[in-house]
């Protein structure tokens, strides 16, 4: 399992958390910051970011016995949510609807940027943290599956720091057509996800 889960687990993750398509959301709620500043509200994100996830990860299965929902149910329903996130990717909704709520918080003088919107929803939104339990459910609570789990959360945040201290500089070398390919593309992608998370939530639920 871990070779193959670690590869599905970070595609998952790193379509729906799509780090380069926070870079325009990320610009507009540091508008104006020094970049010193800057920085640190893109490390603060990603930390609170990051430790919302994991607190998913590790408890998720318990979340789900606490409320009697059955994996397979959860599947069925995480998978279509995540189609709804692909939906919006795929005709680019997506980044237009997060950017303005990054600068609606910057009109209404949010003063935890990092935490709000950056961290959540932006990158730990619903679709992140469903996609999380998820996961979780697929290693049926071993520690070597959790701990790759951790560990793949840890390089997608990784990577959501990197793009936003080096958001200028990307934005300038992709460019918004380049942007908007590849977010259609990761789209794509999740779609697909998604699509097999509802099959196999399904053959669960009724024992195919």
């Amino acid at each position: 399992m871990p070779p193959d889960f670690f590869v599905s687990a970070f595609v998952t993750l790193f379509v729906v958390v799509d780090p380069l398509g926070l870079i325009p959301a990320f610009l507009a709620a540091t508008e104006k910051v020094p970049a010193a500043a800057r920085r640190s509200i893109a490390f603060n994100a990603c930390i609170i970011a990051g430790l919302i996830l994991a607190g998913f990860a590790l408890a998720g299965d318990w979340l789900l016995w606490a409320l009697g929902i059955t994996l397979p149910a959860f599947h069925i329903a995480g998978g279509l949510l995540l189609f709804i996130v692909a939906f919006d990717m795929v005709l680019g909704w997506r980044v237009p609807r997060e950017t303005d709520t990054a600068e609606q918080a910057l009109e209404e003088r949010a003063r935890h940027v990092a935490a709000f919107p950056l961290a959540t929803p932006l990158m730990a939104g619903p679709g992140a943290i469903t996609a999380t339990i998820l996961l979780a459910g697929q290693t049926q609570g071993q520690p070597i599956g959790l701990a790759i789990l951790l560990a793949v959360i840890a390089l997608v945040i990784g990577g959501c720091l990197a793009a936003f201290v080096f958001a200028s500089v990307i934005r300038r070398w992709i460019g918004a057509m380049g942007s908007m390919v590849l977010s259609r593309l990761l789209g794509i992608i999740l779609a697909a996800l998604a699509v097999q998370y509802v099959i196999d939530g399904t053959r669960s639920a009724f024992g195919l």
